[in-house]
């Protein structure tokens, strides 16, 4: 009987231990957060502004499906001075392709684009750049530079991007110009193995 009482008390006293244990490692993981931030500004995500509906919203409250590029992994991707083809594989549901380089993309959003390329035919994905709307495919294979931000919208835009977009827009930002301050880049390249740049 005593046998069996001294394993009931030796394993009441392990539960204890082990019990009381757990609370103090989570008080102290809630004490600081990292990098000097409050406990609030910790676990908050960045806050995303878009212009989807001709007015500057947070991106939660829209109710359609964007994707937005901004910031330091759109500057990444455009630094190259690429062509709107980059977007592909970028958003998803976007493909961007053409048969002739830089010139005459076609757009695919969902599945949905005209697989026929004529001048003439109107494309089911609409192009905005800086509220104009870029309906030629001539215009469309521009080199991407100087770029704020770039959404991607799915479905159907016509009642605020007009006519032509029944699988969505793409919608460029220009970078605003600061009064005051100058900027600028360049790019420099050199021959490798025989080859001029």
């Amino acid at each position: 009987m005593t046998n069996k009482n001294s394993h009931s008390a030796t394993f009441s006293l392990i539960a204890l231990a082990v019990a009381s244990a757990f609370p103090l490692q989570a008080a102290m993981a809630q004490d600081a957060a990292p990098g000097g931030q409050t406990k609030t500004q910790a676990g908050q995500l960045e806050t995303v502004i878009v212009t989807a509906q001709r007015r500057s919203e947070n991106i939660k409250d829209v109710p359609m499906a964007i994707t937005a590029l901004k910031g330091e992994k759109l500057d990444v991707l455009t630094s190259g001075g690429m062509d709107i083809r980059f977007l592909s594989g970028r958003a998803p549901s976007l493909v961007v392709e053409s048969d002739y380089g830089r010139s005459f993309p076609r757009f695919y959003i969902r599945g949905q684009g005209n697989t026929d390329f004529d001048l003439n035919a109107s494309q089911p994905v609409g192009l905005v750049v800086d509220d104009i709307v870029q309906e030629s495919p001539m215009l469309k294979g521009f080199p991407v530079f100087d770029v704020d931000q770039v959404e991607v919208l799915r479905g159907p835009q016509g009642t605020l991007f007009g006519r032509n977009s029944p699988a969505g827009v793409i919608k460029f930002d220009s970078v605003k110009p600061v009064i005051g301050k100058t900027e600028g880049y360049g790019s420099l390249g050199f021959g490798n193995y025989g080859a001029i740049n």
